[in-house]
């Protein structure tokens, strides 16, 4: 019975508006959200998850609308946290990095790759379990969804983060918990 797990990463998000989690949606994010949820809407799908920040949220409202389901908000689909103080691109950029070389490696304050990764997947695998035949959309982040992807195929790293865009869709195909097959849905 294949159970098919729709990330959905949020729109363009202003990185000047209120903090990581009230972070909202840009003009173009917002219009390129409508098409998303138009390109989801028949897909079948039976239940939204999100991430708790509002950019997620706002990713999957107009799908949930149209499909008349509830967004189940789970806190530890959150982004991951990279320090307890304020940092540069370039750092950001860099410390990135080396999460990939070295999935324990976190700046001051903040959250592993592999700490972000183990958080997330305690999430993912019960709804795996649980919603077994299911088709289910998740409003997610980057990096998070990278590190989910990651941890059933190892070839979804650095640079397949690198190379996502704002929105982006990958639609993952599993038999039980084993993942069988990825196909990118957004093409802009």
């Amino acid at each position: 019975m294949k159970t098919i797990i729709y990330m959905v990463r949020h729109g363009e998000s202003p990185y000047n508006e209120g903090n990581e989690r009230t972070r909202g949606l840009t003009p173009k994010g917002k219009i390129d959200i409508e098409e998303v949820t138009k390109l989801l809407l028949g897909e079948g799908i039976d239940m939204i998850i999100s991430s708790p920040y509002t950019r997620a949220i706002l990713s999957v409202e107009g799908l949930a609308e149209h499909l008349k389901l509830d967004i189940k908000v789970f806190e530890d689909l959150r982004e991951r946290h990279f320090a307890s103080y304020m940092i540069e691109n370039a750092e950001l950029m860099s410390s990135i990095r080396e999460s990939f070389n070295d999935p324990n490696y976190t700046l001051s304050g903040g959250e592993s790759n592999a700490d972000c990764q183990k958080r997330a997947i305690s999430v993912l695998k019960p709804i795996l379990i649980e919603h077994r035949g299911k088709k289910i959309a998740i409003g997610t982040h980057g990096l998070v969804m990278t590190l989910m992807m990651n941890h059933f195929d190892p070839a979804f790293g650095l640079e397949f983060l690198n190379q996502l865009k704002k929105p982006d869709i990958y639609k993952m195909q599993f038999e039980d918990l084993e993942l069988e097959e990825v196909t990118r849905m957004w093409n802009d």
